[in-house]
């Protein structure tokens, strides 16, 4: 019965959803405890590429149960579109395979609205955000302002709370970021008709999630974004505005952090950030652009170009001590083929000294520079790889060099983006 928590080592973008998905073979429950519909994972099942944002990855596999925790943030517009999608593709969603969390709060337009008005209004200081209302969205449930799944669906208490929001959010959008103001009754509408779509759905997640414990079954956590975009421990103020590391999923669903047996570390064989924010390891040239283009490092959100550099094994061990993680899913090593010498950043030098611990100000890391290690690259494609021994003797060198630096072992490489294109090691729900 083990309960299994896959999180980001880096800034997200590491293929969360591929390793979820793989997971979810042997997985019972599939459950999302954080964030938002800023966060975006892409699978390839034969052929076909699927993008959720919100439902977990899991969902693919019809018989499993998925839940959406507490700790996310909800568009109800975004989920109720994606339900059509997988329906339009064959793909059933009820409330036999789908539970969302009572206590989850819910975006409203007014969030979406401060959320681009406000990075308009920062300029060259913009932080990078989505605009889908995230940030605003946990802003009011820390002020105890929010709305929650359970007052979506009380027509009486819905309204009551929309109209004392909006009226402060207008004040905010028109007197301060000169928007345009919102209007209650058009929201009131729109949001009526997505409370009668997803009430089937709704329930307590913590309960169901005891009710799985107790019958032995086997659970899977999966988070959004990457540790270094965690609310408390990222790059702050480039960060997102929840908390990402492993801690939340217990938090963000409601079970106790004893239930918890295995947190598995998922990382780019390089390492990629969307939006502002300090990178070390950053490339600006030939090399980082052949990794954008080779790893097709653009985001499944917003479409936008990723930033591309080396692997950063200081921001790796980082992780490893914030989750503390059982092992690491080194995602696209495929991507390294044919890049000769390869590269890795073993510490950061600041002011003429070499530091190993990843520094706490951002100030700092923007002055940082790389200590790189450099490896012999391989020109043998990797695609076909289904066993280590398969892999080019540079390659297999490279992945163990990575477990030495982070003193946790490699249990899967991926070697493409196809299901099968994977080389498992050990099975998280095993032992």
């Amino acid at each position: 019965m083990p309960a299994v928590v896959v999180v980001g080592t880096q800034w997200g973008d590491e293929g969360k959803g591929k390793v979820v998905d793989l997971f979810s073979q042997d997985a019972d429950y599939i459950v999302r405890f954080q964030g938002g519909n800023n966060a975006g994972h892409t699978l390839v099942v034969n052929g076909k590429k699927y993008i959720f944002h919100l439902i977990p990855s899991g969902i693919l596999h019809q018989d499993k149960m998925c839940l959406i925790g507490n700790g996310v943030v909800l568009d109800p517009g975004v989920l109720i579109e994606e339900l059509d999608k997988l329906e339009n593709n064959g793909l059933k969603v009820t409330p036999q395979n789908l539970m969302i969390s009572e206590h989850l709060h819910v975006i409203m337009p007014y969030h979406k609205a401060l959320d681009v008005a406000r990075e308009e209004r920062k300029g060259k200081g913009k932080i990078g955000t989505t605009g889908r209302g995230i940030g605003p969205c946990y802003e009011d449930k820390v002020a105890r302002t929010g709305i929650r799944m359970n007052d979506l669906l009380d027509k009486e208490i819905f309204m009551s709370k929309l109209e004392k929001n909006l009226a402060e959010k207008n004040f905010i959008l028109t007197d301060f970021l000169n928007s345009e103001p919102l209007s209650s009754e058009k929201i009131y509408r729109a949001y009526e008709e997505y409370a009668e779509r997803l009430r089937p759905y709704v329930g307590s997640v913590s309960k169901e999630l005891s009710k799985a414990f107790n019958e032995n079954l086997n659970i899977l956590f999966e988070g959004a974004q990457g540790t270094h975009l965690d609310i408390d421990h990222g790059t702050y103020p480039y960060v997102t505005s929840s908390n990402v590391v492993a801690g939340n999923a217990c938090c963000g669903t409601g079970i106790g952090p004893t239930q918890i047996d295995k947190v598995i570390g998922i990382c780019k064989a390089y390492t990629t950030r969307v939006g502002g924010g300090p990178f070390v390891t950053e490339l600006h040239d030939e090399v980082g652009k052949h990794i954008q283009q080779s790893g097709g490092e653009y985001g499944s959100t917003t479409g936008r170009p990723r930033r591309c550099g080396w692997l950063d094994t200081v921001v790796v061990n980082n992780a490893v001590r914030l989750n503390g993680l059982s092992w690491l899913a080194m995602t696209k090593l495929d991507v390294l083929t044919g890049v000769e010498p390869i590269k890795i950043c073993v510490a950061y030098k600041y002011n003429g000294t070499e530091m190993k611990d990843f520094p706490l100000q951002v100030k700092v890391l923007e002055k940082c520079e790389p200590v790189y290690e450099t490896l012999e690259g391989w020109k043998e494609p990797i695609t076909d790889a289904r066993s280590f021994s398969d892999l080019p003797e540079n390659a297999k060198k490279y992945v163990r060099r990575v477990e030495e630096l982070t003193g946790v072992p490699v249990k899967l490489i991926s070697v493409g983006p196809e299901r099968e294109q994977t080389i498992l090691l050990e099975n998280p729900f095993s032992g």
